[in-house]
């Protein structure tokens, strides 16, 4: 650097150099902090502890998964890690499958256990719950033994997984709103200094599985980085792309959401997107995700009020408290309404009403009449609204998934829906669609299931990649709504731990604090950013989380009542 500079400064001297270029040091973004690895194999232990020492150390994928291949001999260095994560349950044995020749210096040891699934080499979880029985070789070589043969691939401890990943969001397009999309991945938290290179590895793979033909990529399949990405003086991060084809306007700023949105996961604020060394928009030339926050799916933060249905009206929930029943038809008395939902925006309600074995469907204004939808049925279940509040689901008679479509003056007409994937499980008791309108949530027989909302210009609308969430660990499900893109909410009816959160992908499930509920429950509502509301035996109930470990009643003596957030 130093001659660097005096050349320059002897340049600048020399009145034969018309002009010259600004000296610009970029950072290379990649190389990472040096990470300290998990302990290696202890002097003296037994093959079935080496073995065990060697699946904890799995869980760093740091230099190959250097940590855990200090466990092996050297004729087991050609290890093939990069042959896909198995995530394993908490539980875990290494036993030997046969009797053992205490003299021998081989043996063989088998690792059994429960595996949840597995993590794809672009990030994603697929869940497939099965048995698992992996057996591997271990030698003794100078009174140490160490794994001389093993089958490819990694096998991690969920709690493993969760200790050296970290989970982010890398986002697509909604091809139909030409809206921003998250996507749920998982990166290894070291080293740090990675994080923006392997972010966006993962949105250069376009999008996972689990939203096949409901998601797709302004980069397509031969796009890649024209060179590494690095950190400019200013402070922004340079991602500079080739390969991207033509791009229209709305086509540029859906890639700049995408790679800004997908580096802020990783704590990146500011984003220099370059195509072939130009900038990708024109009129700016470091983006931030304010610049694109008009093009994200997932929605503000709401300030419609809940609502609460009970005695067949529907009430508003304003501060914890009832306030008073909405005004409209759906609230005066006019209808028995059974359940409900209100537009995002507040604007409309959705509502099934019905006194005697048969249910319909209106909608109308929270002071105003509600209009007949020409759905009639022995049971519906609860409204749903898509995020453009002019279209509506449910499911007739546990069997037909019924979409509803609003036209500019808010006159309902029946739309289609190929609901297949899902109809063809058994009874489907409720069905939300996510708050970004990629997904659905449905209960189907008791257990929990998530499908992707596939949706064509055309106007053609179909559920796709239907799977399980935790079906060994959620009990009978009754009831399910969104908290966020990523989480599922769920009430069953288990005594114990009746209320759970599940990531979309299944791979988190975590039990919430069930202090001061009475289950059986009913029904439940959640959001994002709101508490969480479910209906016991003596009511509905709040819960915010965080610091509070125990619910608050906010209405009593309604053991029927259905709460609901919009959407």
């Amino acid at each position: 650097m130093l001659a660097l500079l005096l050349v320059l400064a002897g340049l600048a001297g020399c009145a034969s150099v018309p002009e010259s270029s600004p000296v610009q040091v970029l950072r290379r973004v990649g190389e990472g902090d040096t990470p300290v690895l998990p302990p290696g194999p202890v002097d003296g232990s037994n093959a079935l502890d080496l073995v065990r020492g060697f699946v904890y150390s799995s869980g760093s994928s740091t230099d190959r998964h250097g940590a855990a291949r200090r466990f092996l001999a050297p004729e087991a260095t050609d290890w093939n890690d990069g042959a896909g994560l198995t995530v394993l349950d908490e539980q875990f044995d290494t036993v030997y499958p046969g009797a053992v020749d205490p003299q021998a210096d081989t043996r063989t040891v088998r690792i059994r256990g429960t595996a949840l699934g597995r993590l794809t080499a672009d990030g994603w979880f697929e869940a497939a719950p099965a048995p698992v029985q992996v057996d591997v070789t271990v030698a003794r070589r100078d009174n140490q033994w160490r794994i001389a043969r093993l089958p490819d691939g990694v096998f991690v401890r969920l709690s493993d997984l969760r200790s050296n990943y970290r989970t982010v969001k890398t986002w697509f397009v909604d091809p139909v709103r030409r809206v921003a999309v998250p996507d749920l991945r998982y990166l290894p938290v070291s080293p740090t200094r990675a994080q923006s290179a392997r972010a966006m590895e993962l949105l250069l793979t376009g999008p996972s599985t689990a939203l096949q033909d409901a998601a797709t990529s302004m980069l397509p399949a031969g796009a890649q980085l024209r060179s590494n990405v690095a950190t400019s003086p200013e402070g922004a991060l340079i991602v500079d792309l080739t390969q991207v084809g033509e791009l229209d306007d709305t086509g540029r700023r859906l890639l700049a959401a995408q790679v800004v949105l997908s580096l802020a996961e990783v704590s990146v604020g500011r984003v220099r997107v370059l195509v072939d060394g130009a900038p990708l928009l024109p009129d700016r030339t470091d983006i931030t995700r304010n610049d694109i926050a008009a093009l994200v799916a997932e929605p503000p933060p709401a300030m419609v009020p809940a609502l609460v249905v009970y005695g067949g009206r529907v009430h508003e929930l304003s501060g914890g408290q009832i306030d008073a029943a909405l005004p409209g038809a759906v609230g005066n008395g006019d209808l028995v309404v059974q359940s409900a939902a209100s537009s995002p925006d507040g604007r409309r309600v959705a509502v099934v009403s019905g006194d005697g074995p048969r249910r319909r469907l209106l909608l109308g204004a929270p002071d105003g009449p509600a209009v007949p939808v020409p759905v009639d049925a022995t049971s519906l279940t609860r409204p749903s609204w898509a995020p453009s509040g002019t279209e509506v689901w449910t499911v007739r008679d546990a069997k037909d998934v019924v979409r509803v479509l609003l036209d500019g003056d808010g006159n309902p007409r029946l739309g289609q829906v190929d609901a297949a994937a899902l109809t063809t499980l058994g009874r489907v008791q409720d069905l939300r669609l996510s708050r970004d309108g990629m997904r659905v949530a449905a209960v189907i027989n008791g257990g929990l299931y998530t499908g992707a909302v596939a949706r064509e210009p055309d106007g053609d609308v179909a559920v796709r990649t239907v799977r399980p969430l935790r079906p060994g660990d959620l009990g009978e499900v009754v009831a399910a709504d969104w908290q966020a893109p990523e989480t599922v909410v769920a009430v069953s009816r288990r005594n114990e731990g009746p209320v759970s959160q599940v990531s979309v992908d299944g791979l988190s499930w975590q039990l919430v604090p069930s202090s001061n509920l009475t289950p059986p429950l009913r029904a439940v509502a959640a959001a994002p950013n709101r508490p969480v509301l479910v209906t016991d035996q003596g009511g509905v109930w709040s819960f915010a989380g965080g610091q509070l470990e125990s619910w608050r009643q906010v209405v009593g003596g309604v053991p029927d009542a259905v709460p609901l957030y919009p959407g």
